[in-house]
């Protein structure tokens, strides 16, 4: 068997030095295939030293003997971390630095690969020449281009395309943080391969040309060449790393299979007479039999008396919904029953209940100011940074009498970024949370935060409740318990 791995790295055509690095070698038992590009983050001397650190911890833990391959990923990446932390307190210079990777382990012979993923370098599988993204990037421009709002070519040229979310080093305690990694295994095929880069590729060429140049019938090592090439010719902007991994086994070919025992000659008669008596077939006028037309007559009185029955069925549902809606609408304009939310309001709150990262940015192109609110916006998650781009007003409806934002008891941390709240009597109601606010305003709202204690019921409460320590200009806050 060929190999079926190669890595390369390019300095590209713009920066002087190389941050990159990558892994593209078997294991120490030889099963299995390590495959990681690291990208460092900090500096001309910073970066290298970032990725230096995660690929030796990264060689070091999968070289282990240990039947959870992937927790042995995720200790990998645990490590890098705490190492690059306490590189970046020892030397001055280095406290920018960090990294982004994805790292991928194969095992051709199982057909599968695991991986695990910090940051916006990237992990494709080509399968029948269609290429995957496997990883979502932690990143503002990735959130935007994997969610639809952006297109792959509007991301490669938004200007905030190398700002991340996630990275090794961030200061950041990741081994508390079971979502921070992303991890994840899947088949791995015959005929497949997997293309794990950097984003001085996948900013460079797009998934396109990415696909037509891996479904070349060429090897590993001149693919990856191609696509460092075709990073330059458009620019090269950053450092380029390519990792190719194959699962070259010979794909399993199907016969059709054959009917067992000697070929049965068909024997085709040349007249009727040839056939058999029972076969041959009677004239017309011998088998028709004679038509009874009492049995018409009740199946046709059967017929009318159903469709009577149908009819009065469709009639009533149809009295029945006019009635309803009536009342309905009768409740509505008594303020008993509440009207349906609106689009925005609804879509806003099925986002934040279906939010994988921590960071929500609300665009101008999707969310349009303002957002009238006719049912509370509940924050559940842990940890919640909602950020409107350029800046969105959330307004009361006219039918609506309550705190627009709840922030339960499960979420510890909510950022609230530029937003403007406009006619509510009191907008956020808060469960000794942590909050903070920036560049937000409040209109016409006599009370801006309500802050809600819990305590046990039937007991008796010795203590003390002090003015709120919130700091502000002027920030009216309802203390309630």
């Amino acid at each position: 068997m060929d190999r079926n791995y190669f890595g390369i790295t390019d300095t590209g055509k713009v920066r002087d030095n190389n941050e990159d690095a990558f892994i593209a070698e078997k294991n120490t038992g030889g099963e299995l295939i390590i495959a990681c590009v690291i990208d460092g983050v900090g500096g001309y001397s910073g970066g290298e030293i970032a990725s230096s650190i995660a690929r030796e911890s990264v060689l070091k833990h999968l070289n282990l003997p240990n039947a959870d391959l992937q927790a042995l990923m995720k200790e990998a990446l645990i490590s890098a971390d705490a190492q690059i932390m306490k590189e970046k307190q020892l030397v001055k210079d280095h406290e920018k630095m960090a990294c982004v990777l994805t790292l991928a382990v194969a095992d051709p012979d199982k057909n599968q690969f695991h991986y695990a993923h910090v940051g916006d370098t990237r992990l494709y599988l080509l399968r029948d020449h269609s290429l995957v993204k496997i990883t979502r990037d932690q990143s503002f421009v990735g959130f935007m281009e994997d969610t639809g709002r952006l297109t792959e070519e509007q991301a490669m040229r938004h200007p905030k395309r190398n700002e991340i979310n996630k990275a090794l080093g961030f200061g950041i305690n990741i081994a508390g943080q079971e979502d921070y990694i992303e991890t994840g295994h899947s088949p791995f095929l015959p005929g497949d391969t997997l293309l794990i880069c950097s984003d001085g590729l996948s900013d460079m060429v797009n998934k396109q040309e990415i696909t037509e140049i891996l479904s070349t019938d060429t090897t590993l090592q001149e693919k990856a060449g191609q696509l460092i090439n075709a990073a330059n010719r458009n620019g090269g902007l950053d450092n380029i790393t390519v990792v190719l991994v194959e699962n070259n086994k010979q794909r399993p070919v199907h016969e059709a299979a054959r009917p067992q025992g000697k070929p049965v000659k068909a024997i085709i008669p040349e007249s009727k007479a040839d056939l058999p008596k029972k076969e041959q077939v009677q004239p017309a006028s011998v088998r028709t039999a004679p038509v009874k037309t009492g049995g018409n007559k009740v199946a046709v009185y059967t017929l009318l008396t159903i469709c009577v029955i149908l009819l009065g069925v469709v009639l009533y549902l149809f009295w029945e919904k006019n009635v309803r809606e009536q009342n309905a609408f009768g409740q509505q304009k008594l303020g008993l029953i509440k009207p349906p939310r609106n689009p925005q309001e609804k879509r806003l709150q099925d986002t934040l209940n279906k939010m994988k990262d921590n960071l929500l940015i609300l665009t101008d192109s999707m969310w349009k100011s303002p957002i009238l609110i006719t049912e509370p916006l509940q924050f559940n998650r842990d940890t919640v940074y909602l950020i409107a781009e350029k800046g969105i007003t959330i307004k009361r409806d006219t039918s609506f009498n309550e705190v627009p934002v709840e922030i339960r008891p499960a979420s510890k941390h909510v950022l609230l970024e530029n937003f403007t709240f406009e006619d509510f009597n009191t907008v956020i109601s808060s469960n000794s949370n942590a909050v903070v606010l920036k560049n937000v305003r409040f209109l016409n709202c006599p009370n801006a935060i309500q802050i809600v204690y819990h305590f046990p019921q039937g007991k008796y409460i010795n203590g003390k409740l002090s003015r709120s320590t919130f700091k502000t200009d002027s920030l009216p806050i309802a203390v309630n318990h």
